[in-house]
């Protein structure tokens, strides 16, 4: 087995595929962070815990309704989405054109409530997910071996960001979007429904926190923190990569995920904070983030 700077291949790209498997939720969580913020001016704190939710849901619907994998991945953003709508309509809207602290504030208080009612329902203790049968075992590929659970998220995020990315840059739709967050009222006068597309917008973005939670939840315990580290992490991806941006979030999103699996090989006790360590330098170097603009 060939070896590079003392580590075994095999280690190191197992570390690969585990940087990529975190790059993934990364990537996802940011990018609908991004979306909100790039497009609708909010910093929500309160992704974490819809992503939470979206793990909860997957289990919810598996242990009490019979709703497999599959139609989670389906349900379970449609119902979050619908409760972003609804927050967004009814609480969200009214600190809009106010300060941004204010939103930090008020989705902070959404996530502590929402984590706690999850935590009085179903405690504190990780509550097992089982892989569905079509995504369990492994597969060798030679130089490692490679589960297949683990694979499909890698792939599925993947895709899911490209085609996010395609739709608020490439089609009609984005432009509106974009439109929107230029100019409001002039878009609205050109007949665009302006508070209903800011509307789906915060909804679609809170759908992607609760397809990575359905993503995650096989993986990792559900239980009511799940997302409350995590969330840390991500709004500094968003940092690096930029606010708002969305080929930024991605790109940094999976590349720091690898430089953080690449870390625990070389340097352990930098695993847990190089992501931030990479923040300040960017800051210092490029206060916009590697992909943003200076407004």
């Amino acid at each position: 087995m060939l070896d590079f700077l003392g580590v075994p291949t095999q280690v190191l790209l197992g570390q690969v595929l585990l940087g990529l498997i975190n790059g993934a939720f990364y990537a996802t969580l940011s990018l609908g962070l991004a979306i909100i913020f790039g497009l609708l001016n909010i910093i929500n704190f309160a992704h974490g815990a819809l992503y939470m939710m979206g793990a909860f849901i997957a289990w919810i619907g598996l242990n009490y309704l019979g709703i497999n994998y599959w139609y989670a991945l389906l349900l379970a953003p449609v119902l979050v989405g619908a409760i972003g709508i609804l927050v967004q309509r009814t609480l969200i809207v009214r600190i809009a054109h106010l300060d941004h602290l204010y939103g930090l504030l008020l989705t902070f208080g959404i996530a502590l409530i929402v984590q706690g009612l999850f935590r009085n329902g179903f405690g504190s203790t990780g509550l097992p997910y089982q892989i569905p049968n079509a995504l369990q075992g492994a597969r060798n590929l030679g130089f490692m071996i490679l589960p297949i659970y683990r694979g499909w998220v890698i792939c599925a995020s993947f895709v899911v960001c490209l085609a996010t990315w395609f739709l608020i840059e490439k089609t009609k739709l984005g432009a509106y979007l974009r439109a929107a967050t230029e100019d409001p009222v002039l878009t609205q006068a050109f007949g665009i429904n302006v508070p209903l597309l800011v509307t789906l917008t915060y909804g679609f973005g809170v759908a992607l926190a609760a397809f990575a939670g359905v993503l995650a939840a096989p993986i990792y315990s559900v239980d009511a923190n799940l997302g409350g580290d995590l969330i840390i992490v991500v709004f500094a991806v968003v940092v690096i990569g930029g606010m708002g941006s969305i080929m930024g979030s991605i790109v940094t999103g999976f590349g720091l995920g690898v430089v953080e699996g690449l870390t625990k090989v070389f340097y352990p006790e930098a695993s847990s904070t190089v992501i931030f360590a990479i923040m300040v330098l960017v800051l210092l170097i490029k206060p916009a983030g590697l992909f943003g603009r200076i407004a």
